[in-house]
């Protein structure tokens, strides 16, 4: 994420978020917002939001027509907001920003956890438990895979990084014999 959208899409995250927690709507508005940032990604929509060519009555009925199943009355005000305001290209930082704020307000944590092989489920759910235990929070697991790592995994939750690779063990290792 870059800092400037950060800085433009925080505004919106925080008046979604309130209004979801004002209207019990956090679920509903996660999946909007997961939806429209979903379709602002899409290389042609994004080719198109872009575009100062096209005005923002022809880029509103755009997303109003792909997102007319998935978005309710306030999520429509949405795309009217950031249109107007040309900030549809923040929008999956809006999404992440509520999720982290959502993620806060349930009491829960996103760990990612980076890994030389893929993890089993059992392995995930042994790794949520365990780190739910030293948290005391819910835990969120998003995996990736990084042969560079040779063996172990690596996790992030939150500034906290701990690094149990193979790779981060050598490379300590290495530090403390000055090579």
């Amino acid at each position: 994420m870059s800092d400037d959208l950060i800085t433009i899409a925080r505004p919106y995250a925080e008046a979604v978020f309130a209004r979801a927690v004002e209207t019990d709507a956090l679920d509903s508005w996660m999946g909007m917002l997961a939806f429209l940032s979903a379709v602002v990604s899409d290389a042609s929509v994004a080719d198109i939001i872009v575009n100062p060519a096209v005005d923002h009555e022809r880029k509103l009925q755009l997303l109003l027509d792909i997102g007319k199943e998935q978005l309710s009355d306030e999520g429509q005000n949405l795309v009217r907001l950031l249109v107007e305001n040309d900030r549809l290209p923040a929008l999956p930082e809006v999404l992440d920003l509520f999720q982290q704020m959502k993620n806060e307000h349930d009491g829960a944590i996103e760990v990612e956890v980076i890994s030389a092989y893929a993890l089993k489920p059992a392995a995930e759910k042994e790794l949520a438990a365990a780190l739910k235990k030293k948290l005391g929070r819910e835990v969120k697991i998003s995996s990736s895979k990084d042969p560079e790592l040779i063996g172990g995994v690596k996790i992030r939750a939150g500034d906290m990084v701990i690094d149990g690779s193979v790779a981060g063990q050598l490379s300590q290792l290495a530090n403390e014999l000055g090579i």
